[in-house]
């Protein structure tokens, strides 16, 4: 049984977040959050201090996803807190479980407001309408239960962001706390029979398909035997890129909106949805032709049933579902696996003409990244058309997680800090920040945070003067373009102001080297790659 200890509310909530494993945390500190970061050290909470809020939030969303334990970012009221929920709706759209911590205005602060500093009418109406929940204990000893209840939040089923507040006066003052271990959750499964549904349709197909999305990444291993156990190939989604290593013989990598993967799973007589929302974020040209072939696993009842109705609906945990349908297809009661496969050197092969057509401009650049980055590199991209074009379908990872991409809510920025944020969760392991010179000027101050990090950071920054998905729309409609070219910085120059060390690459030649020698350097390394003009020689 946990003792029960006199605190301030400020250090009930570090306590709190201590036990449930916290050790790092990102952030700025700020007038109101005084009495949290007073008690960071002592609870063994290590702060990572960025240059702005939007950084700290994405930096905690790559610490997420690359340690799969919560990301946690501490900031101040009002103007810091709004900061954060461009963060807090990327995360939300990708499911990723990210606590963001501030002080909340006084219990008996006046309704209408008196002019308090950062005062706003309710951060947590704001909060809230891009998060999970906003929670706002209102008493000392309701804290830890408030910590517990954001964890559970974030950590039961479905990952999701959460918003913790504790008011001002509640932080300073003393009270009896208990702080209690986090209780852990069984893994759900879905109900015996129709798992034995699932079983029967999977062991009598002769074309399976498996599409795999980020609810995939922590069931990397079972996938893996499910696919081999029907001999079905594997196509992923953005957020499932790797989870399959993309050497493997059954993996066709990610791209499920190419028109192969959509011949393919046209098809198909089977067709196993794994983690995946299966949404027009990732679909791009409509839905995919999957009625009544259907089955489809996610820990979400609620996306389970949205954008297609599967056959076979299995709600619980990736995991544990695959491990039953696995012990289903290699029991006694199975039927003989595979009938008839498709001829995967094929469609790989077409697949692959599809993603070098769609990614022709930056082909040469993926070539030179893929000849020198470690197999175990984890790609923090940004939403720039070298990554969704290039990187996505053409630059091959091998772990699940290895390319972090902000899909769904489809936010600038996240690139740079979410690197970051790998680096401090797995230190010893390479990272690269792939990023446009539109999207990086979002979020450029972070470079000061790498440098004084002293991460191995490559910060690679395409720069195709302007926002070039943007133009192309314009020019696609027949607009007038306008609002969408400029005139870049110079980006290595910027980056040696900030600490870092800056390299530019007019020739592709030039781009694997510089990449090489700065995964090994004792800092960051801003890579400014200068694309040609179309049309120009």
């Amino acid at each position: 049984m946990s003792a029960t200890v006199t605190m301030t509310g400020g250090e009930a909530l570090v306590a709190a977040l201590s036990a449930h494993g916290v050790d790092v945390v990102f952030g700025i500190p700020g007038t109101h959050n005084l009495e949290i970061y007073k008690h960071l050290a002592e609870h063994g909470v290590r702060h990572v201090g960025t240059r702005h809020e939007q950084g700290a939030g994405y930096a905690a969303d790559g610490y997420a996803r690359a340690s799969g334990r919560p990301g946690v970012a501490v900031v101040t009221t009002g103007p810091a807190l709004l900061n954060t929920a461009a963060a807090v709706g990327q995360a939300y759209s990708d499911s990723v479980p990210v606590l963001v911590v501030s002080p909340g205005l006084p219990l008996r602060h006046p309704a209408t407001g008196n002019g308090l500093l950062h005062e706003m009418k309710s951060q947590g109406t704001a909060l809230a309408a891009v998060a999970a929940a906003s929670l706002r204990p209102t008493s000392v000893s309701e804290i830890p239960t408030a910590v517990a209840q954001a964890f559970t939040i974030m950590t039961a089923g479905r990952p999701r962001p959460v918003h913790l507040e504790v008011p001002l006066d509640v932080l300073a003052e003393t009270g009896q706390v208990t702080v209690t271990p986090p209780v852990p959750t069984a893994p759900a499964l879905p109900p015996e029979v129709l798992l034995e549904q699932a079983v029967v349709r999977l062991a009598a197909a002769v074309r399976p398909v498996i599409l795999a999305g980020g609810g995939s990444r922590a069931a990397a291993p079972e996938l893996a035997a499910v696919a081999e156990a029907l001999g079905a190939p594997v196509v992923t989604t953005t957020n499932g890129k790797g989870v399959l290593p993309e050497d493997h013989p059954l993996a066709l990598g990610a791209g499920v909106h190419l028109p192969t993967v959509r011949d393919l799973v046209e098809g198909a007589d089977v067709v196993l949805a794994v983690g995946t929302e299966l949404a027009p974020a990732d679909l791009w040209h409509g839905a995919l032709p999957v009625l009544g072939k259907l089955i489809r696993i996610d820990v979400d009842p609620i996306a389970i049933v949205t954008n297609a109705v599967p056959e076979v609906p299995l709600v619980g945990d990736a995991r544990a579902v695959l491990r039953a349908l696995l012990t289903g297809l290699t029991g006694p009661a199975a039927a003989q696996l595979r009938g008839e496969p498709c001829d995967l050197a094929d469609v790989r092969a077409r697949k692959t003409r599809d993603a070098q057509a769609e990614g022709a401009e930056w082909l040469d650049l993926i070539e030179a990244l893929g000849s020198v980055l470690p197999r175990e590199t984890v790609v923090a991209a940004d939403n720039a058309m070298v990554c969704y074009f290039g990187a996505m379908t053409n630059l091959r990872t091998y772990t699940p997680g290895s390319f972090l991409f902000p899909t769904g809510f489809g936010t600038l920025g996240y690139g740079l800090p979410a690197g970051i944020g790998v680096k401090v969760a797995q230190p010893d392991r390479p990272v690269v920040a792939l990023l446009g010179d539109g999207g990086v000027m979002f979020t450029v101050q972070e470079l000061a945070t790498a440098a004084e990090l002293g991460l191995a950071l490559p910060v690679v920054v395409v720069d195709n003067s302007g926002y070039g998905e943007i133009r192309n729309e314009m020019a696609d409609r027949d607009d007038p373009i306008h609002a969408v070219t400029f005139r870049a910085p110079d980006f290595a120059a910027l980056g040696r102001a900030m600490g870092c060390a800056g390299v530019t690459v007019t020739d592709l030649a030039e781009l694997a080297p510089a990449v090489a020698a700065a995964l090994t350097s004792e800092r960051p390394t801003v890579i400014h790659v200068r694309m040609p003009e179309k049309g120009s020689a």
